[in-house]
């Protein structure tokens, strides 16, 4: 038998995705469940993607550029102008096959072996499979629920600097939280980048879907940074375009996008059809993206109202992103996550959602709580709180 790579062992399992089998298992039973477990949102594409796909007149679909095809990259810089960063030019991208590529990119670019990334936690799980990947080490440094999940005190990152740290990674606004960061949170970061020499990694591919009248802040927005921040970006969220993996690194740092070139060309190319579909989707997108803010705002007060009316239940209002972490009144979210699959329905009907262990570089610190997902129609959230207050007391009165 072939021997499996230590790296392969050490890989971690998505909890988004690892309840799967159970889910299917379910389903075949005739059972009906909600999937609160995953970003994978119901609202259709633009259609202007969709018929860019459909009327493709090529008779080759060949390579794409390594760095990515030059009429994308000139949708992208038009994108980020307009967002007021004037100096970004299409050199300054390098598409990618997904967000989770350019992540890839930025820290195989920034890290080697042992090298350390500081994360405050809960964070996106895939940063840990990523920085595992490369035999980087995540030091996390824990917000809490209780505060709304803010930005930990600069103290606590000054702790944790060492000389193999090589970079600070922050999901603005958040995943799985909904933690949008103030200027002044980024004003810290962007200081405590530059006193220590690291980078930030700012990935914001929520960037749209902010709340409340309040805005998104890049971490484009300190040209201090020039040399030390990297952006990730994503179509995949913005437009509901999640199967086309198109996504982008930005930097000004020519120094670290000549490095983070070499990954992209020993991986020859992005999806070609991929950013057919992303150049069309940029076109006159205001009213789409408006329109989809709007449903998300709806069922985000929906959503968080209903869950912190279910007793024992506390879950701070997200502004940004369609997630929400919501503590409940179990004592372990992943046994109670999968008898809801595999023991519990209600009128033929169940729920999935995604145990918040899996968030935390310490899985204790997140037993009680789950990431739930607001990206299905609002009736459906609606019997989704439903079913979570009745199959918490079944639960807790079994």
């Amino acid at each position: 038998m072939p021997k499996i790579s230590q790296r392969a062992k050490h890989m971690p399992a998505s909890p988004v995705r690892k309840l799967v089998p159970f889910a299917l298992q379910a389903k075949q039973k005739g059972t009906k469940v909600y999937h609160l477990n995953i970003g994978q949102p119901d609202i259709e594409t633009p259609q202007t993607a969709i018929d860019a796909i459909k009327n493709i007149d090529l008779k080759v679909l060949e390579y794409a550029l390594s760095e990515g095809n030059l009429e994308y990259r000139k949708a992208l810089t038009t994108y980020y102008n307009t967002l007021g960063f004037e100096d970004i030019t299409p050199d300054n991208f390098i598409v990618t096959n997904g967000g989770s590529e350019a992540l890839n990119f930025a820290i195989s670019t920034l890290c080697d072996d042992g090298d350390e990334v500081i994360i405050p936690e809960p964070y996106y799980a895939n940063y840990n499979g990523f920085t595992s990947t490369f035999n980087v080490n995540v030091v996390a440094i824990p917000s809490s629920i209780d505060s709304g999940f803010a930005l930990p005190p600069m103290e606590e990152f000054e702790k944790k600097i060492t000389d193999k740290t090589k970079a600070i990674i922050i999901c603005n606004p958040g995943n799985p939280t909904g933690y949008l960061y103030t200027k002044e949170e980024l004003q810290q970061l962007a200081d405590i980048a530059l006193k220590h020499d690291i980078v930030v990694i700012s990935d914001e591919v929520y960037r749209e879907y902010v709340y409340d009248g309040k805005q998104q802040i890049s971490m484009l927005a300190f040209p201090e940074l020039s040399e030390n921040c990297i952006i990730i970006d994503s179509e995949s969220k913005r437009y509901s375009m999640c199967g086309v993996r198109i996504g982008c690194m930005i930097t000004r740092s020519k120094k670290i996008h000549d490095a983070a070139m070499l990954f992209a060309q020993a991986r020859l190319s992005p999806v070609l059809l991929g950013q057919i579909a992303a150049a069309a989707a940029h076109v006159n997108d205001d009213a789409y993206i408006r329109g989809v803010r709007e449903e998300y705002t709806k069922r985000r007060n929906l959503l968080v109202d209903l869950l912190n009316k279910i007793p024992g239940v506390i879950c701070p209002k997200p502004k940004g992103a369609f997630y929400c972490v919501a503590e409940l009144p179990v004592d372990d979210t992943e046994e109670f996550a999968q008898w809801l699959l595999e023991s519990y329905s209600n009128n033929g009907e169940t729920i999935m959602v995604a145990p918040a262990g899996g968030f935390y570089s310490n899985p204790e610190l997140g037993k009680k709580q789950v990431r739930i997902a607001y990206v299905l129609k609002s009736e459906d959230l609606k019997r989704s709180a439903e079913i979570l207050r009745d199959a918490l007391k079944v639960y807790n009165d079994r």
